[in-house]
């Protein structure tokens, strides 16, 4: 079974250890209600990751454990076959022990968008919320931060990031938590929070933005990154049905609309600091990522459109900092 038993211990003399007052009853929860599930398989899984310690890591450039020379062709074969059991492989990409776990997402792509304008995490306690199996956390640690806390309900996301832990070694500070942020009390205690891909996954935006500001501390910075539509600040794409043939998206802003909603929140010193439309290439169906992809999401005989019609997608990534608390949000 998965413990999280070490991250109790980091955290109990932490900026984080009130959180130990709610933590373990609502993670025991979680590990209840996923008995019966596919978890207990991959967990089965994990404990079958049993591999020398790495003779090199690096998460400054890529996410990468091991050169690939400690292991026999048959061990390498072995290890990949156990990998892709955890298919499908969204973010990454992974090099592990010299297999290249080629994900849907070219997330290093979007990390070299972001990283250049977020102020540096040396020595900073980082939230990811909506981590997936965990990428961008290695690469926060790469960049210097203290401590990664990622959360994420679902529990294949939390396996593959296990995998990659149990591979690169358990010391690292990187967690993955298997939660939603509605779930979390108010922490106050991030230096940097990171939503990326989450905000038009809500059926209330201004929540999630109220959610992510309660969890850093005063000054503290939040990295938003969304889906976002041409327009003034008045404009807010509603689909009728589905979105990319995504039945789970509920609002897309305008830049302007996104950074008056931060306002409204009691953000300052707001800014959009990239624009980027999807390519192809950062998006696509891969060897460990088998099923439709981005291709199949837009009209065939205009890739700037859905397939239902709509603007297709287009990314913006929002930098803000939280301001001392406003008593009529709070009340």
């Amino acid at each position: 079974m998965i413990s999280f038993s070490s991250f109790y211990q980091q955290i109990a003399d932490s900026n984080l250890q009130h959180w130990l007052e709610t933590l373990p009853s609502i993670l025991g929860k979680w590990q209840r209600d996923h008995k019966h599930g596919n978890l207990p398989k991959w967990e089965k899984v994990l404990n079958k990751l049993h591999y020398p310690a790495p003779d090199q890591v690096d998460f400054i450039d890529s996410v990468t454990v091991g050169s690939g020379e400690q292991l026999s062709p048959g061990e390498k074969e072995k290890l990949e076959n156990l990998l892709r059991l955890f298919m499908p492989w969204r973010k990454g990409p992974f090099h592990i022990h010299g297999i290249h776990i080629d994900t849907e997402w070219r997330s290093d792509w979007k990390w070299d968008r972001v990283k250049q304008h977020i102020s540096p995490l040396k020595n900073r306690t980082v939230l990811d919320v909506g981590c997936g199996s965990g990428y961008h956390m290695w690469r926060m640690l790469g960049s210097g931060a203290k401590r990664v806390v990622g959360i994420d309900p679902s529990p294949l996301f939390l396996c593959q990031f296990e995998a990659v832990k149990r591979l690169a070694g358990t010391h690292h500070p990187v967690h993955l938590l298997p939660l939603g942020i509605e779930e979390l009390p108010p922490l106050d205690a991030f230096d940097t929070v990171f939503s990326m891909g989450v905000l038009y996954h809500r059926r209330s935006p201004i929540d999630h933005l109220l959610q992510l500001r309660d969890q850093l501390r005063t000054g503290g910075e939040l990295v938003l990154e969304t889906l976002v539509i041409d327009g003034d600040e008045n404009a807010v794409l509603v689909p009728q049905d589905r979105y990319g043939k995504m039945n789970n998206v509920w609002f897309i802003p305008s830049v302007a609309a996104l950074m008056l909603w931060l306002k409204k929140c009691d953000f300052t010193d707001i800014r959009c600091v990239d624009t980027d439309v999807t390519a192809l290439a950062e998006q696509r169906r891969t060897d460990w990522m088998p099923n439709e992809s981005l291709v199949e999401y837009l009209d065939p005989n205009d890739i700037t459109k859905t397939v239902e019609g709509y603007p297709a997608p287009k990314r913006a990534t929002i930098i803000a900092v939280k301001n001392q608390p406003n008593q009529d949000l709070i009340s």
